[in-house]
């Protein structure tokens, strides 16, 4: 990084940590490189300190433990963990997010879909929502798995190997087309 080059907050997706278990310990570094903003829950809040990850805030309905000096709490109120980091994103406009979880349930996420940008990385795979009209540059032999529903699904670059799951064709770029807003796919990592 240059000495002019200068990280303004917000400019890089903040890091919502909801589980680590299985999650490579370099791809995890590459997501914190820009120092987002960190936000997990109580449960994984101890193994990020452990690795001398600074939290900026804690999902948590109890009290601070002193984990780490300077780190807010989110009450969830209401809410699962997942919907208050996510409404707490959206409401101060952060434009994006990547997302480490051990468990996935799409419901949590397809409310937010268009609200902010979701990158959620779960069980060797990255996963995110797209748009009718999606494109994207592959080299040839990728999978690429459709995680929701796609009525009058077209694609090109791809070959359907299963049901729900592509392989690219060749190196380059791929394009889905399909009715409703949104659909999540995910990649293998």
């Amino acid at each position: 990084m240059s000495s002019h080059h200068v990280v303004r907050e917000k400019q890089e997706p903040a890091l919502l940590v909801l589980g680590l278990d299985g999650f490579d310990d370099e791809l995890l570094g590459q997501l914190l490189e820009w120092s987002p903003t960190v936000i997990t829950t109580q449960q994984t809040a101890e193994r990020l300190h452990a690795n001398g990850i600074k939290i900026d805030w804690m999902i948590t309905s109890g009290s601070d433990d002193d984990l780490q000096s300077d780190v807010k709490l989110m009450s969830p109120g209401n809410d699962n963990l997942t919907d208050a980091a996510l409404k707490y994103l959206v409401s101060y406009e952060y434009p994006a997010v990547n997302i480490v979880t051990d468990k996935l349930d799409l419901k949590d996420y397809e409310h937010f879909a268009n609200q902010i940008d979701l990158v959620i990385f779960n069980n060797q795979h990255k996963i995110y929502p797209i748009n009718p009209g999606f494109r994207k540059w592959k080299p040839r032999d990728e999978i690429i798995e459709l995680l929701s529903a796609a009525t009058h699904l077209e694609h090109s670059g791809l070959k359907q190997i299963k049901d729900h799951q592509y392989k690219t064709t060749a190196d380059g770029f791929f394009s889905l087309h399909f009715d409703e807003p949104f659909v999540f796919i995910a990649e293998e990592i």
